[in-house]
Protein backbone atom coordinates (compact mmCIF):
# COMPACT_ATOMS: atom_id res chain seq x y z
CA UNK A 1 0.00 0.00 0.00
CA UNK A 2 1.66 3.13 -1.13
CA UNK A 3 2.25 5.90 1.03
CA UNK A 4 5.52 8.70 0.44
CA UNK A 5 7.05 10.46 -1.80
CA UNK A 6 10.32 7.98 -2.05
CA UNK A 7 9.04 4.67 -1.06
CA UNK A 8 6.13 3.37 -2.58
CA UNK A 9 6.64 1.18 -5.76
CA UNK A 10 7.00 3.16 -8.71
CA UNK A 11 7.35 6.52 -7.09
CA UNK A 12 10.15 9.29 -8.38
CA UNK A 13 11.97 9.14 -5.82
CA UNK A 14 13.45 13.14 -4.48
CA UNK A 15 16.58 11.61 -3.70
CA UNK A 16 19.21 9.43 -3.99
CA UNK A 17 18.89 5.98 -1.66
CA UNK A 18 22.37 5.53 -0.14
CA UNK A 19 22.57 1.52 0.72
CA UNK A 20 22.73 0.56 4.74
CA UNK A 21 25.46 -1.98 5.88
CA UNK A 22 25.22 -5.37 7.24
CA UNK A 23 21.09 -5.30 7.68
CA UNK A 24 19.76 -7.14 10.84
CA UNK A 25 17.67 -9.45 7.76
CA UNK A 26 18.13 -10.68 4.38
CA UNK A 27 15.94 -8.34 2.19
CA UNK A 28 13.75 -11.11 1.11
CA UNK A 29 12.48 -11.67 4.44
CA UNK A 30 12.11 -7.97 4.63
CA UNK A 31 10.01 -8.46 1.13
CA UNK A 32 7.89 -11.12 2.91
CA UNK A 33 6.89 -9.27 5.70
CA UNK A 34 6.57 -5.84 3.95
CA UNK A 35 4.11 -7.62 1.59
CA UNK A 36 2.62 -9.18 4.65
CA UNK A 37 1.82 -5.91 6.11
CA UNK A 38 0.36 -4.35 3.16
CA UNK A 39 -1.79 -6.85 2.23
CA UNK A 40 -3.21 -7.34 5.98
CA UNK A 41 -3.59 -3.63 5.83
CA UNK A 42 -6.86 -3.59 3.98
CA UNK A 43 -8.12 -6.20 6.73
CA UNK A 44 -6.93 -3.42 9.15
CA UNK A 45 -9.08 -1.14 7.73
CA UNK A 46 -12.10 -2.85 7.30
CA UNK A 47 -11.71 -3.89 11.30
CA UNK A 48 -11.32 -0.03 12.00
CA UNK A 49 -14.29 1.05 9.79
CA UNK A 50 -16.22 -1.33 12.39
CA UNK A 51 -16.41 1.24 15.03
CA UNK A 52 -14.50 4.13 14.15
CA UNK A 53 -15.59 6.58 10.96
CA UNK A 54 -13.17 6.58 8.21
CA UNK A 55 -11.74 10.10 8.70
CA UNK A 56 -10.93 8.74 12.07
CA UNK A 57 -9.93 5.37 10.77
CA UNK A 58 -7.51 7.77 8.58
CA UNK A 59 -6.13 10.05 11.06
CA UNK A 60 -5.64 7.70 13.68
CA UNK A 61 -3.32 5.53 10.88
CA UNK A 62 -1.65 8.94 10.21
CA UNK A 63 -0.45 9.99 13.88
CA UNK A 64 0.38 6.75 15.00
CA UNK A 65 2.62 6.64 11.72
CA UNK A 66 4.02 9.61 12.17
CA UNK A 67 4.85 8.46 15.62
CA UNK A 68 7.20 6.23 13.93
CA UNK A 69 9.11 8.40 11.96
CA UNK A 70 9.06 11.07 14.40
CA UNK A 71 11.30 8.14 16.81
CA UNK A 72 13.20 7.15 13.53
CA UNK A 73 14.17 11.17 13.04
CA UNK A 74 15.39 11.19 16.50
CA UNK A 75 17.25 8.28 16.53
CA UNK A 76 19.23 9.23 13.17
CA UNK A 77 19.72 12.95 14.52
CA UNK A 78 17.82 13.91 11.55
CA UNK A 79 16.20 17.36 10.87
CA UNK A 80 13.14 18.42 8.95
CA UNK A 81 13.27 19.80 5.56
CA UNK A 82 13.79 23.76 5.41
CA UNK A 83 12.18 26.25 3.28
CA UNK A 84 8.85 27.10 2.09
CA UNK A 85 8.86 25.73 -1.44
CA UNK A 86 9.62 22.13 0.18
CA UNK A 87 7.00 22.72 2.23
CA UNK A 88 4.58 23.22 -0.37
CA UNK A 89 5.36 20.77 -2.34
CA UNK A 90 4.79 18.17 0.27
CA UNK A 91 1.47 19.43 1.39
CA UNK A 92 0.14 18.76 -2.38
CA UNK A 93 2.11 15.50 -1.88
CA UNK A 94 0.93 14.52 1.58
CA UNK A 95 -2.47 15.19 0.50
CA UNK A 96 -2.62 13.25 -2.97
CA UNK A 97 -0.27 9.87 -1.24
CA UNK A 98 -1.37 9.94 1.88
CA UNK A 99 -4.95 12.21 3.30
CA UNK A 100 -6.94 11.43 -0.03
CA UNK A 101 -6.51 7.52 -0.40
CA UNK A 102 -5.99 6.43 2.91
CA UNK A 103 -9.70 8.46 3.17
CA UNK A 104 -11.13 6.72 0.35
CA UNK A 105 -9.98 3.27 0.85
CA UNK A 106 -11.46 3.90 4.80
CA UNK A 107 -14.78 5.01 3.02
CA UNK A 108 -14.54 2.40 0.50
CA UNK A 109 -14.36 -0.34 2.43
CA UNK A 110 -18.11 0.72 4.69
CA UNK A 111 -19.73 -0.93 1.33
CA UNK A 112 -17.23 -3.11 -0.45
CA UNK A 113 -15.14 -5.78 0.87
CA UNK A 114 -11.73 -5.67 1.64
CA UNK A 115 -10.62 -8.23 -0.98
CA UNK A 116 -11.92 -5.68 -3.61
CA UNK A 117 -9.81 -2.69 -2.07
CA UNK A 118 -6.77 -4.52 -2.03
CA UNK A 119 -7.21 -5.51 -6.19
CA UNK A 120 -8.54 -2.11 -6.68
CA UNK A 121 -5.15 -1.38 -5.50
CA UNK A 122 -3.07 -3.25 -7.37
CA UNK A 123 -4.53 -0.93 -10.39
CA UNK A 124 -2.23 1.88 -9.32
CA UNK A 125 0.55 1.15 -11.91
CA UNK A 126 -2.38 0.63 -14.86
CA UNK A 127 -2.99 4.62 -13.81
CA UNK A 128 0.81 5.56 -13.63
CA UNK A 129 1.18 4.18 -17.05
CA UNK A 130 -1.90 5.88 -18.49
CA UNK A 131 -0.80 9.18 -16.57
CA UNK A 132 2.80 8.99 -17.72
CA UNK A 133 2.41 8.94 -21.28
CA UNK A 134 0.74 12.45 -21.02
CA UNK A 135 2.47 13.99 -18.00
CA UNK A 136 6.29 12.25 -18.71
CA UNK A 137 7.27 13.21 -21.96
CA UNK A 138 10.25 11.29 -21.26
CA UNK A 139 8.10 7.91 -20.57
CA UNK A 140 7.64 6.68 -23.62
CA UNK A 141 5.44 3.80 -24.20
CA UNK A 142 6.14 0.49 -26.40
CA UNK A 143 4.00 -1.86 -27.28
CA UNK A 144 4.27 -4.46 -24.48
CA UNK A 145 3.78 -1.37 -21.78
CA UNK A 146 0.62 -0.05 -24.02
CA UNK A 147 -0.55 -4.27 -24.21
CA UNK A 148 -0.44 -4.09 -20.73
CA UNK A 149 -2.54 -1.38 -20.10
CA UNK A 150 -5.01 -2.82 -22.09
CA UNK A 151 -4.83 -6.60 -19.99
CA UNK A 152 -5.13 -4.94 -17.29
CA UNK A 153 -8.29 -2.61 -17.69
CA UNK A 154 -9.45 -6.17 -18.95
CA UNK A 155 -8.86 -7.61 -15.42
CA UNK A 156 -10.32 -4.89 -13.98
CA UNK A 157 -13.77 -5.10 -15.85
CA UNK A 158 -13.32 -8.71 -14.89
CA UNK A 159 -13.17 -8.79 -11.14
CA UNK A 160 -16.17 -6.03 -11.36
CA UNK A 161 -18.21 -8.53 -13.80
CA UNK A 162 -18.70 -6.18 -15.83
CA UNK A 163 -20.28 -9.05 -17.94
CA UNK A 164 -23.27 -9.38 -15.91
CA UNK A 165 -23.89 -5.46 -15.40
CA UNK A 166 -21.99 -5.10 -12.41
CA UNK A 167 -24.57 -7.13 -10.54
CA UNK A 168 -24.01 -7.33 -6.61
CA UNK A 169 -21.33 -4.34 -6.67
CA UNK A 170 -21.38 -0.97 -4.77
CA UNK A 171 -20.59 1.59 -7.46
CA UNK A 172 -20.01 4.15 -5.03
CA UNK A 173 -17.19 1.88 -3.08
CA UNK A 174 -15.70 0.56 -5.99
CA UNK A 175 -14.87 4.03 -7.02
CA UNK A 176 -13.70 5.05 -4.48
CA UNK A 177 -11.30 2.66 -4.18
CA UNK A 178 -10.28 3.18 -7.99
CA UNK A 179 -10.14 6.57 -7.06
CA UNK A 180 -7.47 5.83 -4.06
CA UNK A 181 -5.54 4.16 -6.55
CA UNK A 182 -5.60 6.67 -9.35
CA UNK A 183 -4.53 9.04 -6.55
CA UNK A 184 -0.93 7.30 -6.28
CA UNK A 185 0.38 7.76 -9.68
CA UNK A 186 -1.04 11.69 -9.24
CA UNK A 187 1.12 12.01 -6.42
CA UNK A 188 4.07 10.21 -7.45
CA UNK A 189 4.35 12.31 -10.80
CA UNK A 190 3.62 15.57 -8.94
CA UNK A 191 6.97 14.29 -6.43
CA UNK A 192 8.93 13.69 -9.55
CA UNK A 193 8.03 17.08 -11.25
CA UNK A 194 8.45 19.00 -8.27
CA UNK A 195 10.90 17.58 -5.38
CA UNK A 196 13.43 15.41 -7.84
CA UNK A 197 16.22 17.56 -6.98
CA UNK A 198 15.66 17.90 -3.41
CA UNK A 199 18.69 17.71 -1.03
CA UNK A 200 16.74 16.51 1.85
CA UNK A 201 16.81 12.85 3.15
CA UNK A 202 14.77 10.51 2.12
CA UNK A 203 14.02 10.12 5.89
CA UNK A 204 13.11 13.79 6.62
CA UNK A 205 11.07 14.37 3.47
CA UNK A 206 8.77 11.23 4.07
CA UNK A 207 8.49 12.19 7.88
CA UNK A 208 7.30 15.89 6.88
CA UNK A 209 5.15 14.52 4.33
CA UNK A 210 3.30 12.20 6.89
CA UNK A 211 3.35 15.26 9.36
CA UNK A 212 1.07 17.25 7.04
CA UNK A 213 -0.97 14.37 6.47
CA UNK A 214 -1.70 14.07 9.84
CA UNK A 215 -2.28 18.26 10.15
CA UNK A 216 -4.50 18.11 7.07
CA UNK A 217 -6.68 15.16 8.59
CA UNK A 218 -6.86 16.75 12.22
CA UNK A 219 -8.23 19.23 10.43
CA UNK A 220 -11.21 17.71 8.42
CA UNK A 221 -12.05 15.25 10.93
CA UNK A 222 -13.84 17.27 13.41
CA UNK A 223 -15.64 18.71 11.00
CA UNK A 224 -17.37 15.91 9.49
CA UNK A 225 -17.34 13.38 12.61
CA UNK A 226 -17.72 13.27 16.32
CA UNK A 227 -15.79 12.48 19.36
CA UNK A 228 -16.95 8.97 19.73
CA UNK A 229 -18.53 7.56 23.25
CA UNK A 230 -16.51 4.44 23.46
CA UNK A 231 -13.15 2.85 22.05
CA UNK A 232 -13.63 -0.82 21.34
CA UNK A 233 -10.40 -2.54 21.80
CA UNK A 234 -10.09 -4.70 19.06
CA UNK A 235 -10.55 -1.62 16.25
CA UNK A 236 -8.62 0.43 18.19
CA UNK A 237 -5.83 -2.01 17.76
CA UNK A 238 -6.43 -2.59 14.38
CA UNK A 239 -6.01 1.21 13.57
CA UNK A 240 -3.19 1.64 15.87
CA UNK A 241 -1.81 -1.26 14.01
CA UNK A 242 -2.47 -0.29 10.64
CA UNK A 243 -0.05 3.69 11.48
CA UNK A 244 2.35 1.70 12.98
CA UNK A 245 2.83 -1.09 10.43
CA UNK A 246 0.93 -0.34 7.50
CA UNK A 247 2.24 3.52 7.45
CA UNK A 248 5.30 4.05 9.91
CA UNK A 249 7.50 0.89 10.11
CA UNK A 250 6.51 0.11 5.99
CA UNK A 251 7.90 3.14 5.12
CA UNK A 252 11.29 2.04 7.32
CA UNK A 253 11.38 -1.43 6.06
CA UNK A 254 10.58 -0.19 2.15
CA UNK A 255 13.40 2.24 2.07
CA UNK A 256 16.18 -0.25 3.30
CA UNK A 257 14.47 -2.78 0.63
CA UNK A 258 14.98 -0.08 -2.38
CA UNK A 259 18.38 0.78 -1.14
CA UNK A 260 19.55 -3.11 -0.90
CA UNK A 261 17.88 -4.43 -3.39
CA UNK A 262 16.69 -1.94 -6.13
CA UNK A 263 13.45 -0.19 -6.89
CA UNK A 264 12.24 -3.07 -9.26
CA UNK A 265 12.27 -5.21 -6.70
CA UNK A 266 10.96 -3.26 -3.97
CA UNK A 267 8.06 -2.22 -6.54
CA UNK A 268 7.42 -5.99 -7.17
CA UNK A 269 5.89 -5.45 -3.76
CA UNK A 270 2.52 -4.10 -5.23
CA UNK A 271 2.18 -7.63 -6.94
CA UNK A 272 1.45 -9.33 -3.87
CA UNK A 273 -0.47 -7.08 -2.06
CA UNK A 274 -3.83 -8.30 -3.69
CA UNK A 275 -2.81 -11.72 -3.27
CA UNK A 276 -2.55 -11.02 0.79
CA UNK A 277 -5.29 -9.11 1.17
CA UNK A 278 -7.71 -11.74 -0.83
CA UNK A 279 -6.88 -13.95 1.23
CA UNK A 280 -6.94 -12.51 4.70
CA UNK A 281 -10.13 -10.96 3.98
CA UNK A 282 -11.75 -14.88 3.04
CA UNK A 283 -9.63 -16.41 6.19
CA UNK A 284 -10.30 -13.83 8.89
CA UNK A 285 -13.57 -11.98 7.72
CA UNK A 286 -15.21 -14.65 5.97
CA UNK A 287 -15.59 -12.36 3.02
CA UNK A 288 -17.45 -14.00 -0.46
CA UNK A 289 -15.40 -15.13 -3.10
CA UNK A 290 -16.11 -15.45 -6.48
CA UNK A 291 -14.24 -17.09 -9.23
CA UNK A 292 -14.07 -13.67 -11.19
CA UNK A 293 -12.32 -12.04 -8.56
CA UNK A 294 -9.13 -14.43 -8.39
CA UNK A 295 -9.10 -14.67 -12.04
CA UNK A 296 -9.43 -11.28 -12.60
CA UNK A 297 -7.22 -9.96 -10.29
CA UNK A 298 -4.38 -12.66 -12.02
CA UNK A 299 -5.00 -10.38 -15.22
CA UNK A 300 -4.78 -6.95 -13.73
CA UNK A 301 -1.38 -8.04 -11.91
CA UNK A 302 -0.03 -9.20 -15.34
CA UNK A 303 -1.16 -6.45 -16.52
CA UNK A 304 0.86 -3.95 -14.67
CA UNK A 305 3.46 -6.39 -14.66
CA UNK A 306 4.03 -5.58 -18.20
CA UNK A 307 3.15 -2.14 -18.05
CA UNK A 308 6.42 -1.61 -16.10
CA UNK A 309 9.35 -3.35 -18.54
CA UNK A 310 11.08 -0.52 -20.02
CA UNK A 311 12.40 -0.45 -23.48
CA UNK A 312 16.10 -2.06 -22.70
CA UNK A 313 19.00 0.41 -24.39
CA UNK A 314 20.66 -0.67 -27.15
CA UNK A 315 23.82 -2.67 -26.76
CA UNK A 316 22.46 -4.27 -23.80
Amino acid sequence: MSMSTATAPQHGSPTTVTPRRGPALDWRVRFGVLSLIWGFSFLLIKVGTQAYAPFQVTLGRLVFGTAVLAAALVVKRERLPRGARTWAHLAVAAFLLNALPFSLFSYAELTIPSTLAGICNATSPLWGMALSLVALSEDRPTRRRVAGLGVGFLGVLTVLGAWQGFHGLDAAGTTMALLASLSYPIGWIYVRRTLADSSDSHLSMTGAQLLLATAQLAVVTPLFTSVPNRFPFVPLLAVAALGVLGTGFAVLLQYGLVAEAGPTTGQMVTYFIPVIATAAGVAILGEPLTWSTPVGAVVVLVGAALTQQRRRPKGC
